[in-house]
């Protein structure tokens, strides 16, 4: 039988790169907040910036608890996005109802600038960017 997903849990996220398909990986785990979102979009901007991928994931496997409210995932696809990364790939994997949900309002707001796809696994977001073997190394 499946543990029910744990509040208590504080969330944490961590960027990764596969240096030769160029995918920069954002695993988020534990409890996802608003306040974890706005240090998300900071940490990712350097990272983004310095590795210029040419693709994006957004792993939401490990996430136990999502507190974002729908109003903020408006607010967030409204925004312009960086003008490197515009054009670029993104898959959001997001394999829980609510966290798909979430991610489907995103997809369908935001603009057509930044191409979004939401999967429910890993397998099916390295399948849409065509990468079958990465090799994914921890960012500092």
């Amino acid at each position: 039988m499946a543990s029910p997903p744990r509040s208590d849990i504080p969330g944490s996220f961590r960027f990764d790169f596969d240096e030769v398909n160029r995918i920069l990986l954002l695993r988020l785990e534990g409890r996802m907040t608003e306040e974890m979102l706005r240090e998300i979009y900071m940490v990712g901007k350097t990272h983004w910036t310095a590795t210029m991928p040419n693709a994006a994931i957004v792993d939401c496997s490990s996430v136990t608890q999502t507190t974002i409210s729908s109003d903020r995932i408006r607010e967030l696809a409204r925004t312009k996005p960086m003008q490197e990364t515009v054009g670029r790939p993104r898959v959001i994997v997001a394999p829980t109802t609510h966290q798909y949900g979430l991610a489907r309002m995103f997809q369908l707001i935001t603009s057509e600038e930044r191409p979004f796809t939401v999967v429910h696994t890993m397998d099916e977001a390295l399948g849409e960017l065509g990468v079958r073997s990465p090799h994914f190394e921890p960012l500092q």
